[in-house]
Parts: C-alpha cells; structure tokens; sequence
C-alpha cells in the first residue's frame, strides 16, 4: 500500500521535474555508496574537448555534494520551482521548458568556462528560482518566518544567505545572471518596440515532448501557494 501511494504520488510530478530532481538524487546516491566518484563527474573543459568526457556536460550539473544541509536546502529548491515553472507558465509546454533547460544549461557551461566552477546545479536551481520569481512579481514571500518580500527579490535573498554560510556568491551570480538572460529574451524583448522572439524552441523538441495529451486526472501543485516551507513560502498579494 505505501508503495502504490508513493508511486502514485511520485508519478504526479511533472515529467521534466521528475527526471531531474530523480537523476540528481540518484548521482548523489552513487556518489555515497562509493560506486563512482565527485572527478568523474565535474565540469572540466580540457577532458570534455580534448578527451571526449561529453558526459561531464551533463554530470555537472546532477551533483550538490554529499548528503546533507545543502544537499537537502537545495534539492527542496530545486523540486520545489522547478514544478512550479513547469506546472505554471510552461504547464502544456513540455518542449519550451526543456529548451530552457538546454539553453540555460549552454549559457552556464560556456560562463563557466571563465569562473572556474566544478558543479553548476546550484547556480541552475538559482536560474530557475529567478525567472518563476520574475514571471510571479506579485506572489509574497517568508523566509524562515524573518523576512517578508515579494517574489523577485527572492534569489537575491538566497544569495545573501549563501553569503551567510561563507559560500561563494559566484554561483548565485551565475544563476541571476543566466535567468535574467532567458526572462529577457522570452518575456521582456518580444514585447518591445522592434522586438521579437529570438528563442523559438526547435520542432523536434515539440515533436518528442508536445505530442502527449493532458492527463484529465493530473493533480498540479498550485503555483499561489508554494509548499509548506516556511523559507519559501508565498501568498499572493489581495488573497
């Protein structure tokens, strides 16, 4: 009976969402019981072009660290906007949400060329955190029953508490900086004068991801009431 529910549950989720936060779990789980290791898997340009590691684009990006604090603090992030963005504004748009996972996956490795960082995946749970804040200006936020705030201001907050735990803010920096890049191009440009989409997601990714129809007993997480968790918790303003 417990596995039924959590499979029912589990199979709830939004399918870019679970097979993300699902790899990343199980590249942490490897990582624990020793099967691979933290070199095999980080992001180092001279192994990924001159030797051919191309997975290393990918691996990078699954792995927050052993179990623990962060770990935790950001795999909560990471399910937690990441199914709100899917859920929300690309509820029905399965390909351009991917395209923005390939995007905002090339502009990291490319900025990261230039950082010297190992492991992006905090800096892409920033990116996806900043662009729902921007397209939810109004929704308002309690961080740890502290702090009050709207929506945007969020990542910034995140960042400061990075800056707190004596992280480096560089990855937050990168996440801001390649979100703000995507909402942009995807929400600000098109919508100015002379302006027009420039990221317009290719059809094979709306032939394999956009042919499915909506399953009509889908249960979405409601994107005005974001969780239960008292650091991310949101209310829109007026309800």
């Amino acid at each position: 009976m417990a596995y039924q529910t959590f499979r029912q549950e589990y199979m709830q989720i939004p399918p870019v969402t679970r097979a993300y936060t699902t790899a990343c779990v199980l590249t942490t789980a490897v990582v624990q019981l020793e099967l691979i290791t933290p070199f095999q898997l980080y992001f180092n340009p001279e192994l990924i072009f001159r030797h051919y590691q191309i997975w290393r684009l990918i691996t990078n990006f699954l792995f927050f660290g052993p179990v623990g604090f962060n770990f935790l603090f950001n795999m909560i992030f990471l399910y937690r906007y990441c199914r709100m963005l899917e859920e929300g504004s690309f509820r029905g748009r399965t390909a351009d949400f991917v395209f923005m996972f390939l995007f905002g996956g090339l502009l990291m490795a490319i900025f990261g060329l230039f950082v010297n960082l190992v492991f992006l995946g905090q800096a892409f749970t920033i990116m996806l955190v900043y662009v729902w804040s921007r397209r939810n200006p109004y929704v308002r936020m309690n961080f740890f029953g502290l702090l009050n705030f709207q929506a945007p201001f969020l990542p910034w907050v995140l960042m400061g508490f990075s800056l707190l735990l004596g992280n480096s803010i560089i990855v937050d920096l990168l996440g801001i900086a390649v979100g703000h890049i995507y909402f942009f191009l995807e929400d600000v440009f098109p919508n100015q004068p002379g302006g027009g989409r420039i990221l317009k997601t290719p059809y094979i990714l709306k032939a394999i991801f956009d042919t499915q129809d909506e399953d009509p007993n889908y249960n979405p997480l409601p994107e005005d009431r974001p969780g239960g968790f008292a650091w991310g918790e949101g209310q829109r303003l007026g309800g």
